[in-house]
């Protein structure tokens, strides 16, 4: 049964809204949205009545807030209210309502127009679905290609996402980085993090698969992968509408190799100049790096390699996010 809030100081309204819908859908009644906020933190609606004219925080208010945050920017509001000018119509459709009910309304017509936005919205979640499954597959063969030319870092890229996600969830749980975080959709940004390395594609097969180590000379080529990175998700860019995945991605390609003393590159960026992006990245892609083998070096222990990213605190990386990492349960556990 779908769940539906209704948020209207009006007694009369809202036990009007409660019983007319009663039966059809599973219903929360509140007079006010402070007390919507406080029930969103333990259930989510399927969608909001929300009453306009509210003392403290008025309908258009917390419209305001719910777009704003990331948790509860995607349930559909509609407006109840006893205002009939346009202008209050057009300031609600703007702030992102999908519709106005006039009161006093017609519990059926209520229940139509609710029907109908539900139905619609359903749609749209699926469309965007297939958009979004076929856009992370184009992307997912695009960067496999792109690390099949690199002999030597097998599953880099998969792993690298997987310990992204763990290291995340492990922030939102201690709250690090809270706003910014939120005002992400994770959904976009941890596929992006499979084109932090994109920019390999330009650099040559010898350098990139030389079985020893990179000469200073190599070792400036192989740098430019940053830079490249960020002029190949640019190019796509300008053909097509961002939607915050390639932004995120153009930051884990340019920034993963930034370091928090400033002593890395390609900008030598130092501290919270480095996008948090490319702060994440940069723990996460080496710890695989550590406990990676290569032609010239055995795979590190796990307890090494988190001894390392310990020590490496303050100097190649975040402290707040090192701390996450050590404390992350996978990382905590052994990987």
């Amino acid at each position: 049964m779908k769940i539906i809030f209704i948020v209207d100081d009006n007694d009369t309204s809202l036990m009007a809204a409660k019983l007319g819908l009663s039966g059809k859908y599973k219903t929360y009644a509140m007079p006010s949205a402070a007390q919507m906020f406080k029930l969103l933190k333990k259930i989510t609606p399927d969608l909001i009545l929300l009453d306009v004219d509210m003392p403290v925080t008025d309908g258009y208010s917390a419209i305001r807030l719910l777009k704003s945050d990331a948790n509860y920017k995607e349930i559909p509001v509609i407006f109840l209210t006893g205002k009939h000018d346009t202008e209050s119509e057009l300031l609600g459709f703007e702030l992102g309502a999908l519709d106005f009910v006039i009161k006093p309304f017609s519990p059926p017509v209520l229940i139509q127009r609710i029907e109908t936005h539900l139905e619609t919205d359903k749609l749209i979640k699926e469309s965007q679905k297939a958009l979004c499954d076929l856009h992370n597959a184009t992307i997912s063969v695009i960067a496999g290609m792109v690390e099949s030319r690199d002999k030597i870092t097998g599953c880099h890229i998969e792993r690298t996402q997987a310990y992204l996600s763990v290291l995340l969830d492990e922030l939102i749980r201690t709250g690090v980085y809270k706003d910014e975080i939120a005002a992400w959709d994770l959904s976009l940004l941890v596929p992006s993090a499979q084109l932090h390395d994109v920019g390999k594609i330009v650099i040559s097969d010898t350098i990139l698969n030389k079985p020893d180590k990179l000469t200073s000379q190599e070792f400036e080529i192989i740098k430019m992968h940053t830079t490249e990175g960020e002029k190949i998700i640019d190019m796509i860019s300008e053909k097509t509408h961002d939607d915050g995945f390639l932004r995120h991605a153009r930051l884990f390609a340019g920034c993963h190799h930034e370091k928090w003393d400033g002593s890395g590159y390609p900008y030598g960026y130092a501290g919270d100049a480095i996008p948090l992006e490319g702060r994440l990245m940069a723990v996460v892609d080496v710890y695989d790096s550590l406990r990676s083998e290569r032609p010239y070096k055995k795979p590190m222990p796990h307890a090494v390699a988190m001894e390392i990213i310990k020590n490496e605190s303050g100097k190649h990386f975040d402290p707040l996010i090192v701390e996450a990492f050590l404390n992350a349960k996978l990382f905590a556990n052994g990987v």
